[in-house]
């Protein structure tokens, strides 16, 4: 089954210096047929204004992602750490037992990124962040996985959930297979450009949710960037 989510039906919510764009059920949004896929509970695509963002809130038993699709984020939580994310880069935070942060837009120009939820393996544990760049020049023509809650992918940033969240940028033209093991759930989304899968095209910032599909086929229509989950 590969089920389309076309940008524009999408649940919005737009608070001026946020813009915001739900894949899922989330905040004020709500879609019963649409409350994640699998242990992916959040997809949220969002626009941030610059010299705004989200002040310090509490999060707990959740494995968090940000994605940045342009300029950058400022991170800062109660357990000391900061830092800044840009374009091409990732971090994860942990929430475990409870930690709370904040995410900031400290430049000059809008920030875009994808934000990633999966809830964990297991309740509790103690939190942590991290964050890692990944260049779009290594991640050309194959996907490279970013995130991962398996101990065999050694360069990617650790979470605590059965999935995997990989990246790759795919030039026109360009096919890339991906095998979804039984009982496996995939969502994919493009950053950027367009894309063919098993014959469904998929635009910017569409999603597309993948399940019971042995195995996919990715076709950049024009040069692309992807993000996708494959989630327990």
């Amino acid at each position: 089954m590969i089920k389309l989510r076309p940008f524009n039906e999408l649940g919005a919510a737009d608070h001026g210096w946020l813009k915001a764009k739900h894949h899922f059920s989330f905040g004020s949004y709500r879609d019963p047929e649409n409350s994640g896929i699998g242990n992916l509970v959040v997809w949220n695509d969002d626009e941030i204004q610059p010299n705004t963002g989200f002040p310090a809130h509490p999060h707990a038993n959740m494995e968090i992602i940000t994605y940045v699709r342009e300029g950058a984020i400022t991170h800062q939580d109660s357990l000391g750490n900061k830092g800044r994310t840009e374009a091409g880069d990732v971090q994860v935070m942990s929430a475990g037992s409870g930690i709370r942060h904040s995410e900031y837009n400290l430049e000059p120009s809008t920030t875009k990124i994808f934000q990633i939820w999966l809830e964990p393996k297991v309740d509790g544990g103690q939190p942590c962040w991290g964050a890692k760049p990944f260049p779009k020049a290594d991640r050309s023509g194959g996907f490279v996985t970013i995130a991962s809650g398996f101990a065999g992918d050694t360069e990617a940033l650790p979470i605590r959930a059965d999935a995997r969240v990989m990246a790759t940028s795919l030039k026109a033209g360009e096919s890339v297979p991906y095998p979804l093991a039984a009982a496996r759930n995939g969502y994919l989304v493009p950053a950027a450009g367009a894309v063919e899968i098993n014959g469904i095209r998929v635009n910017t910032r569409d999603g597309v949710a993948i399940h019971n599909e042995a195995s996919v086929t990715i076709t950049a229509l024009e040069d692309s960037e992807l993000v996708l989950v494959d989630a327990a």
